[in-house]
């Protein structure tokens, strides 16, 4: 595997290497092992996968707030998807900066977000599929969102031409500067 530091470095760009022949491919997501000697010790402890019928959704940016705090490892299953990660740990000196990539099908790449970041993506693709590892269990009450379309943030999303499509929740999440962020960079994993 191929581990690359973003402009955010605690994000990783994580691409796997890809075997196939005449039959298809086979590829490693996850080991263990060669994640501890990149230098991530992260443990995960559930998986998620979900299917976006509509280019265009947009999901997030969520996180969970201590002590359910999530790290996640996020890869596209089927189709393509833009994936982001916005700092909103306090004190940080990339505090409400994002990275994103497009990770797709065909490109195998998976995004790692540590806890204290935001996450949220959006679908280029009908029929997108996104599958991903999670540091904790889902806990409802240590939920948190972020506006996806925060203009302090900033993100450039792709599709802009077209309507996005939200859930009620994510439409009414708050801006960063109303954010009562739990995290600091002392204590986010």
């Amino acid at each position: 595997m191929e581990f690359t530091s973003l402009a955010t470095p605690e994000v990783k760009l994580i691409t796997p290497r890809r075997f196939g022949d005449h039959r298809g491919f086979f590829e490693e997501t996850y080991n263990y092992d060669q994640f501890s000697a990149a230098g991530i010790e992260t443990i995960f402890v559930q998986d998620n996968h979900s299917l976006s019928s509509e280019i265009g959704t947009v999901r997030g940016l969520h996180f969970q707030a201590p002590p359910k705090a999530q790290a996640k490892l996020v890869r596209c299953g089927r189709g393509r998807l833009f994936d982001v990660a916005v700092d909103i740990r306090k004190g940080s000196p990339t505090f409400g900066q994002w990275v994103g990539e497009e990770l797709s099908f065909e490109n195998g790449r998976m995004l790692l977000v540590p806890a204290g970041f935001a996450h949220g993506f959006m679908t280029l693709e009908p029929d997108t599929e996104i599958v991903y590892k999670c540091s904790d269990t889902y806990a409802p009450e240590t939920e948190g969102a972020l506006r996806w379309d925060d203009p302090d943030v900033g993100i450039d999303w792709p599709l802009k031409e077209i309507e996005k499509k939200l859930s009620d929740k994510d439409l009414v999440a708050p801006l960063l500067s109303e954010l009562e962020t739990p995290f600091t960079l002392e204590d986010a994993v």
